[in-house]
């Protein structure tokens, strides 16, 4: 995490300076404000920072219009209408439960209720409460229950466990509630990181995840955090953790992207320079993504998180051509890594994508020349 803060310093200072300076093939170049070669992400039909839309990684029209409907109404029932007709085993419900979960923590955190005042996420209290038995609604609510403990406790505290011991419950009333559905399970590997469970116990429920849906990209980010360092595990558990999973990828998934994420989790503190992002276990992870979103599926859920990822290692070993092809099918939505773990996660994607423009036309790149 401090990695990241210090990297998106130092992109805060460089972006500062992209009216001034501009690198060209010759050397540095003096650019004034208002000049019409400095960068400007408007000019590729980029949208402003203010527009960017935070709350997820990459466009779901039905997912916005039910969180919108939800939220201006406090009716959950489209939420479960929704829920109910999305696959179980694939990645979608998984985000979707992930969504009406944060849009309910974000309610409460706006609106905790008072004497005279009723708290935010209030549908969700409903929902269970009116249809205790659906298995969206209990999902929903077990996953609010992780999400509360750590966004409003911290990992060690009594106040934290006591929180994850009421997901751990909620989880395994969802699983009974839905024989076969993997996201009960999905949400307890956040309740096992929380809880530090040991490895037999962490095996055995991966164990049933991988029984359940072995090729789940979600699933397989999720288990990452317990195995790194920061965590349960340490840098080479991850990378083995993700170079098997990336091995046993059937063509056409995300899953080779993993090894990519697991370099992210365990960035080091001191090599901020270009040359680390160009060294072989960074090339090979951005490789590996790379294959994966070219063979990839175009309507696959979890797409936009790899792309997003991309921008970030592409930008930083100065890949100008290929971060803003990445570009080209994000922006718009900035709600993945590495963005989210700013408090301005459009701020953040903005510094990232005005250095990849200005990288890019530093080498000769224009609007016409980038493919659409």
């Amino acid at each position: 995490m401090a990695t990241l803060w210090l990297l998106l310093a130092l992109a805060l200072l460089a972006f500062a300076l992209l009216p001034l300076i501009r690198r060209g093939r010759g050397g540095i170049e003096r650019v004034h404000p208002g000049h019409p070669d400095a960068a400007d992400p408007e000019r590729y039909g980029f949208l402003r920072q203010e527009e960017l839309d935070v709350r997820m990684p990459g466009p779901d029209q039905d997912l916005l219009d039910v969180l919108d409907l939800v939220g201006r109404t406090g009716d959950y029932r489209a939420a479960s209408q929704l829920l109910a007709g999305t696959e179980a085993e694939g990645e979608r419900r998984w985000q979707r439960v992930q969504a009406f979960a944060g849009a309910a923590s974000l309610e409460l955190r706006e609106r905790p209720g008072g004497v005279h005042e009723t708290p935010g996420g209030q549908w969700l209290r409903v929902w269970r409460a009116e249809q205790p038995k659906d298995a969206g609604g209990a999902a929903v609510h077990a996953e609010f229950l992780a999400q509360q403990a750590w966004r409003t406790s911290v990992p060690g505290t009594d106040d934290f466990r006591i929180i994850m011991e009421e997901a751990r419950d909620a989880c395994e009333r969802a699983a009974l509630a839905a024989p076969g559905d993997p996201v009960p399970h999905l949400v307890m590997l956040s309740v096992a990181r929380g809880l530090g469970w040991s490895r037999p116990e962490f095996d055995e429920l991966w164990g049933k995840i991988l029984g359940l849906v072995p090729h789940h990209m979600g699933a397989h980010l999720a288990a990452l955090h317990y195995t790194c360092e920061k965590w349960h595990g340490s840098r080479e558990e991850a990378y083995a953790f993700a170079e098997a999973a990336a091995a046993r990828a059937p063509e056409g998934s995300l899953l080779a992207a993993l090894p990519l994420f697991a370099v992210f989790e365990h960035l080091p503190e001191v090599n901020l320079v270009a040359g680390f992002y160009r060294s072989e276990v960074v090339v090979r992870a951005i490789h590996g993504a790379l294959h994966a979103v070219h063979s990839a599926r175009p309507d696959d859920p979890m797409l936009a998180h790899v792309r997003h990822l991309l921008v970030f290692f592409l930008v930083r070993a100065e890949r100008w051509a290929e971060a803003m092809d990445q570009l080209v099918h994000v922006d718009g939505h900035v709600g993945a890594l590495p963005w989210s773990l700013s408090e301005d996660p459009a701020e953040a994607f903005a510094v990232y994508r005005a250095l990849a423009v200005a990288g890019y036309e530093a080498n000769g790149g224009n609007p016409a020349t980038l493919p659409g």
